[in-house]
């Protein structure tokens, strides 16, 4: 939002809770300038919507704050079911690309464009075989108490996710490199000094992702095992 657009956003707070408005000529100067460093990534419209949102439920004198709060939740909401397509540019063309995926972002936060989600597998072999995994993980907590502690299990919530979208879950099998060998639902870690280990940012050496993307595959007919020359 621009500074010069809060005298008008103020006015328009006024207009629903006269408490908000400074009578002295100071004090309102100050107080603009205060909203303005709080609200300066927020949308002037999206404003006034969480205004009249407010004043619709509580009597108590809106904050800059409440209007940060709510924007910055709108975005990483949006931000989390995007999936970053790949912009329609040169790949080896970095800035190009950089800028493309820039102003894909911008316009998802800000509500130009809807976020690109990935389709949901809801029917056939597919879909049964991610309700098979999903249920190997385990589902002990109502989904509104496992939505809410996602944030604090990031691993966990990356498998589901993986999962969903129909991508290899590397921690469903044990890792097959020599200094890690991890065992199925635990992390990758790496040797570090004085015999500590390390875990790894991104969950998973590679290796074990690949065989992982290996036991999703169906096993051929002419690979199974033989008696006498005939399958088994």
């Amino acid at each position: 939002m621009k500074p010069s657009e809060l005298p008008q956003l103020l006015a328009q707070v006024a207009l629903a809770d006269p408490r908000v408005r400074r009578a002295d000529e100071m004090e309102r100067r100050a107080q603009i300038h205060m909203w303005a460093g709080i609200l300066a990534e927020v949308p002037y419209d999206y404003a006034i919507t969480a205004i009249q949102t407010h004043y619709a439920k509580s009597t108590w004198p809106i904050l800059p704050a409440d209007i940060a709060t709510q924007w910055a939740a709108t975005v990483r909401d949006r931000m989390n079911r995007d999936v970053d397509p790949a912009p329609p540019v040169d790949p080896d063309n970095e800035a190009a690309y950089r800028a493309a995926l820039a102003a894909h972002r911008r316009a998802v936060i800000t509500g130009q464009k809807p976020p690109v989600e990935h389709e949901a597998l809801t029917s056939g072999p597919a879909a049964a075989e991610v309700e098979q995994r999903m249920a190997e993980l385990g589902t002990y907590m109502p989904p509104s108490v496992a939505e809410a502690l996602r944030i604090l299990r990031p691993a966990r919530a990356e498998r589901e996710r993986n999962i969903r979208a129909g991508l290899p879950d590397a921690l469903a099998v044990a890792c097959p490199v020599e200094t890690c060998r991890a065992y199925a639902g635990r992390p990758c870690t790496r040797p570090g000094r004085n015999g500590t280990r390390h875990t790894l940012t991104t969950g998973a050496h590679p290796s074990r992702t690949e065989a992982a993307t290996t036991a999703m595959k169906p096993v051929p007919a002419d690979t199974w095992p033989t008696t006498n020359g005939n399958a088994a």
